[in-house]
């Protein structure tokens, strides 16, 4: 099928319409999560037992999947301005507008897009065909699978070789205190004026066919490891169906599934913090393959690459600005590969920053779905020329963090190095920490809204109130 150019493809501008319709779950105020879900409703027991979806649900999907098809499908031109004055920061890697637009160019389009599809095989048990309008954070999370992958495979500091076929460039920088941006000078020109021949390019050109590769995993098609059938088919176990709406937590479960059931990927696992708290020698087990052999072999090296995903909150109903920084600090870290998050009932995907605001790709854009097993597919798609950004204090605080660590030296660098951005937090507790030990092991299915999570261990007794018995499996200690 037919892809659409990203050329062509620019974000609402200003703030969109809530994507949820629903009715929010009864809760106390400090109980609920941004991230709404749909009311319990009562189902009938021959059709549970069936698996397939009743006369009114296979309307009220129709009519759902024909509403958010509109709302999504159809954009507003906006322009984002960069401050010529100050660095960008895009994960791990800063960039001065003055002199280096080219390459912030390129390492933002490189980045893998995955947004809403439309027109894909039915998801089973259900008439969906879209995820208009409920899988945004599905898609965040693929996203930043995607580029944990891109880090874990690809050429160190890869670019997409093809970016300059996105030639429509919709940013421009400017000075600070220029009395009127109509003099700005648009990026494409500083482009063309700056573009020189990266000594990477054949290197880069060589992996193209490894990045393909890459991006078929993401396809909208059952057998794609990392599509949105195969993680929705995951989510079941933890109570999620087609058309539901996925919390940051849920979502990295979710992930960790999918690397752990797939044989696509090698030599890679996913390890998800329990409760704010990354346990060392969980993620020494995790990755250390001299130990899964009976005696174990302290000779051998062999050391899976991880993931680590961190789900945290940073604050009640809204972003604490005291940990501004710290999220500040942890994006400028090689080793962050992103954070699944958002603004409320709107999620993101957050890569960088400038200034006091956020730089994201923003999956709320629906697509014809790409049929990713021609091998000549298009990948303009998949990758983004538009950058935007929003204000850190728009920031919803249900979030999920991830980094990956190559090997045993980079998990002990990045515990050092994310530990030290963790103390620039004006709080008195960090957003989340590493011990050494091991913690109960939940799985998945202790993620369900149907079962109680254990409180935060970085809070002192005393000071969990009622959190301390939560009921959604997107809640958190609030800090």
């Amino acid at each position: 099928m037919n892809s659409v150019s990203p050329s062509a493809v620019q974000y609402v501008g200003g703030v969109m319409q809530d994507e949820l319709v629903e009715t929010r779950r009864q809760q106390p105020p400090e109980r609920q999560s941004s991230y709404s879900h749909r009311p319990p409703q009562t189902a009938d027991p021959s059709r549970e037992t069936s698996g397939e979806p009743d006369e009114m649900d296979k309307l009220k999907a129709k009519l759902m999947s024909a509403w958010n098809n509109v709302k999504y499908g159809w954009t507003v031109k906006s322009k984002t301005f960069f401050n010529k004055a100050s660095p960008v920061t895009v994960l791990g890697h800063s960039y001065l507008l003055n002199n280096e637009v080219e390459r912030f160019r390129l390492a933002f389009v490189s980045c893998i897009w995955l947004t809403y599809r439309r027109e894909f095989p039915q998801l089973e048990g259900s008439t969906w065909t879209t995820d208009c309008g409920w899988g945004c954070m599905l898609r965040s999370g693929q996203m930043l699978l995607a580029q944990g992958l891109l880090v874990h495979l690809m050429p160190r500091d890869w670019a997409w070789p093809d970016a300059h076929q996105l030639t429509d460039v919709d940013f421009e920088v400017f000075r600070p205190r220029s009395p009127a941006r109509a003099k700005s000078l648009p990026s494409d020109q500083v482009t063309k004026n700056s573009q020189k021949r990266r000594p990477e390019c054949a290197r880069d050109r060589q992996a193209e066919p490894l990045h393909r590769r890459l991006v078929t995993w993401f396809g909208d098609q059952p057998p794609a490891p990392f599509g949105v059938h195969e993680l929705v088919e995951i989510g079941k176990s933890s109570g999620k169906k087609a058309g539901d709406w996925y919390g940051p937590s849920i979502v990295a479960h979710i992930l960790r599934k999918a690397v752990a059931k797939t044989s696509v990927v090698h030599n890679l696992a996913v390890y998800v913090a329990q409760d704010c708290t990354v346990y060392k020698e969980d993620v020494v087990h995790l990755c250390d393959l001299s130990l899964s052999q009976t005696p174990p072999d302290p000779s051998n090296q062999a050391w899976k690459s991880v993931i680590i995903l961190v789900p945290v909150r940073l604050g009640g109903e809204a972003l604490n600005p005291s940990y501004i920084e710290c999220v500040k600090n942890i994006l400028k870290l090689e080793c962050c590969i992103g954070i699944i998050g958002g603004k409320p009932k709107h999620s993101l995907f957050f890569i960088g920053f400038q200034d006091e605001q956020l730089l994201y790709l923003d999956p709320h854009y629906c697509q014809p779905v790409v049929d990713v097993s021609q091998g000549n597919f298009s990948l303009e798609s998949f990758h983004c020329s538009s950058p935007k950004k929003m204000p850190f204090n728009r920031m919803d605080p249900s979030c999920t963090i991830g980094f990956y660590a190559k090997n045993k030296k980079d998990f002990e660098s990045l515990c050092s190095a994310v530990s030290v951005a963790l103390s620039s937090s004006k709080e008195k507790y960090p957003i989340f920490t590493f011990v050494e030990g091991r913690g109960q092991d939940y799985g998945l299915e202790g993620h369900s809204s149907n079962h109680s999570a254990p409180a935060a261990h970085i809070l002192p007794p005393g000071k969990l109130g009622r959190s301390n018995n939560r009921r959604n499996s997107d809640e958190f200690v609030f800090l």
